[in-house]
């Protein structure tokens, strides 16, 4: 069994990898509980990202005086992208001094 990220291999079970798992899962149960399993893993990181993302950002909008904070994830992070002193991950790691 092969996980894939845009076309790229991420993670190969071999055929006794399989077999162990399969002794805790049924064989008809298999393919929908790693897919399920992956997508928890991916969305609970977002989930986790966003809240830091959110704590981090109330207090920034607030000071620079944004009144409308949007409900929707993605509409929320798309606001804070736009605004005038966002930086991405690098953009930040560039700025920091080295330690």
């Amino acid at each position: 069994m092969n996980f894939k990220v845009d076309g790229e291999d991420v993670l190969t079970l071999t055929t006794t990898q399989k077999k162990l798992l399969k002794h805790f899962i049924r064989d008809d149960e298999f393919d929908a509980d790693m897919k399920r399993r992956v997508a928890y893993i991916i969305t609970h990181k977002y989930e986790q990202c966003f809240k830091q993302f959110k704590n981090k950002w109330d207090p920034r909008l607030l000071a620079n005086g944004v009144t409308s904070i949007p409900l929707d994830p993605d509409a929320y992070a798309e606001l804070v992208f736009a605004q005038p002193d966002y930086k991405s991950r690098t953009e930040e790691d560039a700025t920091q001094p080295p330690e």
